[in-house]
């Protein structure tokens, strides 16, 4: 398949790329700053652009099969008021709409579940902005006739290992941590079995 992935230079592009790569993919990065992707690959097209801009992403966007959001703002921004994956979230639902593309897997939160205790009362607070900047993209995306499919992961780390747990509609019984690389395996799952198409879906490992 033809893997657009918008956010390829964070952690869980990073992962979505190499995993697509190894899996016989044809994968083009969507990036801002192209000179920030080291690896070389013959099934391996970057392409310099705005994720805020409808018309590069479309022209980005002609022949491509899947689209693979993994944006999300860093600390200390991300503890601060910021709208970057809502707005993005716009402009690429336009840009696919445009485009003729149907499929989209956009990572979002796990904090965005009901969950109750004080863990998740906590996470809840100090990722207020996370979470609703997350939120209003999930509604943007859900509101479109796409074949979306919402990814909510809890806290990510670096670690190697594809394994992981998902649940629709709710997070995985002691889901409190997974790797960038389980998150991207799931998505490439997915998309490759054609599953959970107009699914929210929590993972854990």
């Amino acid at each position: 398949m033809n893997l657009f992935v918008i956010g390829a230079n964070g952690h869980t592009g990073q992962q979505v790329i190499d995993l697509g790569l190894a899996r016989g993919h044809q994968v083009t990065a969507f990036v801002r700053s192209p000179e920030k992707i080291k690896l070389h690959h013959a099934s391996l097209k970057v392409v310099r652009g705005d994720p805020h801009n409808v018309d590069e992403l479309t022209r980005g966007l002609h022949g491509q099969d899947v689209v693979v959001s993994a944006l999300g703002v860093r600390p200390p921004q991300a503890f601060r008021p910021h709208s970057l994956v809502q707005e993005c979230a716009a402009s690429t639902v336009a840009a696919m709409t445009k485009a003729g593309v149907r499929r989209l897997f956009l990572v979002s939160v796990a904090v965005l579940f009901p969950e109750k205790g004080l863990r998740f009362t906590f996470f809840r607070w100090i990722l207020a902005h996370i979470m609703r900047d997350h939120g209003i993209a999930e509604e943007v995306v859900r509101a479109t006739t796409l074949d979306w499919t919402i990814v909510r992961p809890p806290r990510l780390v670096d670690r190697l290992g594809e394994s992981y747990r998902a649940q629709r509609d709710g997070l995985p019984r002691n889901g409190f941590s997974m790797s960038f690389r389980g998150v991207a395996a799931f998505m490439l799952d997915s998309m490759e079995l054609q599953t959970h198409v107009r699914e929210i879906v929590g993972l854990a490992k």
